[in-house]
């Protein structure tokens, strides 16, 4: 426990002079985010330097390395998953600064990409185990071969969910850095529990998935120094496709895929919020349920400060996260 603990500190310190070094760096490339025309409050971050998701990766990547042990298949495969969803978002971000755009890599170039690793993480999880434990009923179900869509179904809900939930500053990174601190408690809890059951090769890997789990916590809280309102630094699609490439893996590889929508909670407000938006524009030839889509921006139109927002949506996951952690463990 110590180790794992130990482990997010150096990815947070990491993380820390990663961004110390950096951002000088985007400056003075120029790197800054386009912002879209229609956003009106983000008008005076135009210039503001996107790709922040490179210092936590760094922080990340560094941690793991260090405080891996033993059987590490899994962890190793949902950290390279991780840092392939940041290289694609890595590839749209500079797309969309080099070119002066916010729409970056075309749609179907995203896709392919991310359904490819998401294709490759599914297989992986289906050698390692295809039951999922059900909240608060203290059942489980196997699922069989049908854990392999269903995983690929995971990876697109939750990158996307996370993607669409980083529209301010420290929205993404706050909500996440909740998830990941209360998502690590389940993954101890399980370990400890096959520790002492006797099966030490599966208590490695879930023990070196909480070292991941909790590197990305001490990445993120760093990270929330130079991207809390007002953001020094955008984390950009690098950051978001990558945070939600290992949120999809640490879900998929462990036994908790069904705590995802309880403890992701915000993911799934900002998707849905998205969802009835569009349909609800459609059929009703230009009306809207919500100012603005997602939610966040609909509470910033309507007066509620970014920080405001921020902090309520890292209270609300953590409010479900306790939830799940009171009722389910």
């Amino acid at each position: 426990m110590r180790d794992i603990l130990i482990a997010a500190l150096v990815s947070f310190f990491i993380t820390l002079i990663s961004g110390f070094l950096l951002l000088p760096v985007l400056k003075k490339l120029k790197m800054g985010q386009p912002i879209l025309s229609y956003v009106k409050e983000h008008q005076q971050k135009a210039g503001t330097p996107t790709m922040g998701g490179i210092f936590f990766l760094i922080g990340i990547s560094f941690a793991c390395l260090i405080f891996f042990k033993n059987d590490s298949r899994l962890a190793i495969i949902a950290l390279s998953i991780t840092i392939g969803y940041g290289i694609v978002g890595f590839l749209d971000d500079f797309v969309k600064v080099k070119f002066k755009k916010n729409l970056g890599l075309r749609v179907y170039q995203k896709i392919i990409f991310q359904l490819s690793l998401a294709a490759i993480a599914s297989y992986f999880a289906y050698l390692n185990s295809t039951v999922l434990i059900v909240p608060f009923i203290n059942r489980s179900i196997d699922l069989g071969w049908v854990i392999i869509p269903f995983s690929i179904f995971v990876f697109l809900a939750v990158t996307n969910g996370v993607n669409l939930t980083d529209g301010l500053d420290g929205l993404a990174a706050g909500t996440t850095f909740v998830y990941t601190a209360f998502f690590s408690v389940l993954i101890i809890f399980a370990g400890a529990c096959l520790n002492l059951s006797g099966r030490i090769n599966e208590y490695y890997e879930y023990y070196n998935l909480a070292v991941l789990t909790l590197a990305c916590t001490g990445a993120l809280l760093a990270f929330m120094l130079f991207n809390f309102n007002p953001a020094k630094i955008f984390m950009g699609d690098t950051g978001a496709l990558a945070l939600g490439g290992l949120l999809a893996s640490l879900a998929v590889f462990t036994e908790f895929t069904l705590f995802v929508p309880i403890m992701g909670i915000m993911y799934i407000v900002s998707c849905v919020s998205v969802i009835i938006q569009v349909l609800y524009f459609k059929a009703t030839k230009g009306k809207r349920v919500f100012k603005m889509a997602p939610y966040h921006h609909h509470l910033q139109h309507i007066g509620m400060a970014e920080s405001k927002i921020s902090i309520l949506y890292m209270v609300i996951t953590a409010i479900a996260c306790l939830l799940v952690i009171v009722f389910c463990i």
